[in-house]
């Protein structure tokens, strides 16, 4: 009998006060005490079960949602507008102030240099258009 049961079954004699005094627990009544315990041990048994499995999702969906955070980050955002001026002069293609606004002359130069190194030329700052404009700051 574990600890729990033997709490139980003590507090249950101390509550109905002592054997020479009182009425004597019947057997009977002890087994149906021992089997609702039993039936209680069960029920919260299977609550750890299923509280686990939902700690152990979370934690998967929460990994999961961080790979999904770190792979949706615009990574444009690696490199600052003023960086991506600096890189485009640099390689020639950008003439106007750097100023970190990213204008129609700094879209335009976007595209020249994305064309220029054979990336998709839609003026949008990838991971692909940052790899080469890296080598020019």
């Amino acid at each position: 009998m574990d600890s729990s049961k033997t709490v139980f079954i003590c507090l249950l004699l101390f509550l109905t006060g002592c054997a020479t005094t009182h009425q004597k627990i019947k057997t009977d009544d002890m087994n149906e005490y021992e089997m609702r315990i039993n039936e209680l041990e069960d029920a919260l048994r299977d609550r750890d079960e299923e509280i686990l499995d939902l700690t152990n999702e979370v934690n998967r969906l929460q990994q999961s949602t961080s790979r999904i955070k770190t792979s949706s980050v615009s990574t444009s955002s690696k490199l600052s507008h003023k960086d991506i001026q600096k890189a485009l002069k640099n390689a020639g293609f950008y003439n106007g102030s750097i100023d970190g606004k990213i204008g129609k002359n700094t879209k335009r130069a976007i595209k020249e240099f994305q064309k220029a190194n054979g990336l998709t030329a839609d003026g949008i700052v990838g991971k692909r258009t940052i790899e080469k404009l890296k080598k020019y700051l």
